[in-house]
């Protein structure tokens, strides 16, 4: 059954996190798709938290999960924006939603095609506006950051973080083997450099310590108990001590922005509103 008020945002994470801000804000319906285990590290800027603890707030959006598909009338009632377990996207077919945002963040395509809804754009690397999307938004941290691309791709991922109070690549914690990651530092935390963050509880070895790159504030961390491969993000340490780490950053809010400007562009609803907008329901 067609939903022609419905934007379905694959991804939970903190960007996303934004984008499903400004599309609720609207007045739009959203539905996020997850992956049964996310692998997030901005936690308490990431919707995608329900997974795990059945709901998650942000700032003025709380997400709920559902099961079914038929939760989600009841989820929005209840002035939650619902969550479904669908990595893959196979719900998409079936709601024919009005458009697909693509939030992943994957720096490649999984799947969304732009035949998904009426409107399909992308966020970041890895998508081609005019093939896989109708859409591209730039995540480059730089002048074109929130840029709507109508033809092309966005700049390609460099694997390093955009410069952050004089800090880059190295503000980015990664894991030092496979294992089960344990916090020692709750998100919030202001940490001196060597600063043990976490452990890696490596099978047959003893835990490795991992330690903060330099004095900061802790910005993100792994989820404890999550599996972890070497190499793997999992701890963000920001040099400004007075950032707001519970608030959805400047980056997410642009990119948010941009991804709506491009819903509205792509659909034609400035002055014509031809569909009803069904996501003020229940607040």
């Amino acid at each position: 059954m067609p939903h022609s008020d419905l934007v379905i945002i694959r991804g939970g994470g903190d960007l996303a996190t934004g984008v499903v801000q400004k599309f609720w804000r609207s007045g739009l319906a959203v539905l996020v798709l997850e992956a049964p285990a996310p692998t997030a590290i901005r936690r308490t800027v990431s919707l995608c938290e329900a997974v795990y603890d059945g709901r998650a707030k942000v700032e003025d959006v709380e997400c709920g999960r559902i099961e079914r598909l038929a939760e989600i009338a009841a989820c929005r009632d209840r002035g939650l924006v619902p969550l479904l377990v669908d990595p893959f996207g196979e719900s998409i077919g079936e709601l024919r939603p009005l458009a697909v945002v693509d939030a992943v963040m994957a720096k490649r395509n999984l799947g969304t095609r732009a035949d998904m809804a009426p409107a399909v754009l992308a966020l970041g690397p890895g998508f081609r506006a005019g093939t896989d999307a109708h859409a591209v938004i730039e995540t480059c941290r730089g002048h074109d950051l929130g840029r709507l691309i109508l033809q092309g791709e966005a700049l390609p991922d460099t694997g390093i973080p955009g410069e952050v109070g004089g800090k880059g690549a190295e503000r980015v914690v990664h894991s030092p083997a496979a294992g089960a990651a344990v916090g020692l530092c709750r998100i919030g935390d202001l940490v001196e450099a060597g600063q043990p963050l976490c452990r890696i509880e490596v099978p047959g070895e003893d835990a490795r310590l991992v330690p903060a790159p330099f004095a900061g504030l802790l910005r993100g961390l792994i989820r404890d108990g999550l599996a972890v491969h070497a190499g793997m993000k999992i701890a963000d340490v920001d040099p400004r001590t007075d950032v707001r780490w519970q608030g959805i950053s400047d980056k997410a809010r642009c990119v948010g922005g941009a991804a709506l400007e491009g819903f509205f562009y792509l659909t034609g609803l400035v002055g014509r509103s031809p569909i009803r907008l069904g996501g003020l329901a229940g607040r």
